[in-house]
């Protein structure tokens, strides 16, 4: 896959109470990825972004929720994560700041 293509596989990092859990104990990452992504897809890309060596790649499929949006109902967009494992002694600083 292109350098171009692996720069647009990761949307987002996933932030909720069981990626900050999972991040802690397992040295996984969650991110958001694009719904035609596969698993080598990921791990190239996040090898190629943050410069780390991923040990494994799961990937879910989340549906997305029924909402009420005032007397109509409506549905959320489904979206893909992926709980990136980290190499042993590897990890990803999110905050940006520069040692």
């Amino acid at each position: 896959m292109s350098r171009e293509k692996l720069m647009n596989v990761l949307l987002a990092p996933h932030v909720s109470e069981k990626s900050a859990r999972v991040a802690e104990g397992a040295n996984q990452f969650v991110f958001r990825v694009r719904r035609d992504a596969t698993k080598p897809d990921v791990k190239a890309a996040v090898e190629l972004m943050f410069e780390v060596k991923v040990a494994d790649v799961n990937i879910v499929n989340t549906a997305g929720k029924r909402k009420r949006f005032g007397q109509r109902f409506g549905r959320r967009q489904d979206f893909k994560k992926a709980y990136v494992r980290l190499a042993p002694g590897q990890s990803i600083d999110f905050t940006g700041a520069q040692a």
